[in-house]
């Protein structure tokens, strides 16, 4: 049981702080949690404080793969949209 922060990571230091277990550090080239020491925030918070803060959509997933801010979540773009953006470029679709 724990999260892990991929690739798209920015390092934004947002989430660090917020970890009741400092199991997010620091690396290169992004932050990452120490297996053994995240809870995902059970028995402290509601909520996972990494993913509650994170500013960055799929940035941190659960140990099945799943995106804890998947994709819209956050700006509110639906992921069909955000799918043909990617396929067909920014001006296509604007």
């Amino acid at each position: 049981m724990a999260f892990e922060i991929i690739e798209s990571c920015v390092n934004c230091y947002a989430c660090e702080p917020l970890c009741p277990n400092q199991a997010i550090y620091a690396a290169s080239p992004h932050f990452l949690i120490a297996a053994e020491k995240c809870t995902e925030c059970i028995g402290d918070y509601m909520d996972a404080q990494c993913a509650s803060i994170c500013p960055i959509e799929g940035a941190i997933i659960d140990e099945m793969g799943v995106a804890l801010n998947a994709p819209g979540s956050l700006t509110g773009i639906p992921p069909e949209l955000l799918a043909k953006i990617d396929q067909q470029g920014t001006a296509a679709v604007l």
